[in-house]
């Protein structure tokens, strides 16, 4: 038996099966009957014959009106896309001299990012001679880890790029 051609269920003329299995509109079974008997059943309640099972033998087909069950498939398929979380990364930019306050500024906004879901990237920028002294940003790196440990948990461990160190944080 070939495969349906298009997507979706076949329906009225597309069911080729010489007897098969029907359901009626309201559940109930007709039991195994022929295709043109059932095409027949179909015009006379004004409902389509809908493939649901085309694998079993014989295939299953349900009395319903098409139009309505694809218009109900569309408005299921539109509701789990809203539902849909899209997971961002968000980018916070440090100096490794950063002071108390800016620093508290920046945790707000990350827990602010935590609580939308997002991850969140923390890079901390070094210039000119602060390369010399980079034990001062992986110790702010760890501060940031241990006041972030109750909602977050590190996906990636901190690690230089050339002049920027780097860490992401997942929400838990």
């Amino acid at each position: 038996m070939p495969a349906p051609s298009k997507d979706g269920p076949r329906i009225n003329e597309e069911i080729f099966s010489r007897t098969i299995l029907l359901i009626g509109d309201d559940g109930h079974k007709y039991g195994e009957i022929g295709t043109d008997e059932a095409r027949a059943i179909a015009e006379e309640k004004g409902f389509d014959l809908v493939e649901v099972s085309p694998e079993a033998k014989p295939p299953v087909v349900k009395l319903m009106d098409y139009g309505k069950f694809k218009y109900e498939q569309q408005k299921k398929a539109n509701e789990a896309r809203k539902r849909q979380k899209v997971i961002e990364i968000k980018e916070i930019k440090m100096r490794p001299t950063i002071d108390d306050h800016d620093y508290d500024v920046k945790m707000k906004a990350m827990q602010r990012f935590f609580g939308e879901g997002d991850k969140v990237k923390v890079t901390l920028r070094f210039r000119g001679r602060e390369m010399a002294h980079q034990h001062l940003g992986m110790a702010l790196l760890s501060r940031i880890q241990k006041d972030t440990e109750s909602f977050a948990k590190t996906e990636q461990y901190p690690k230089m790029e050339g002049r920027q160190m780097m860490m992401v944080l997942a929400p838990r």
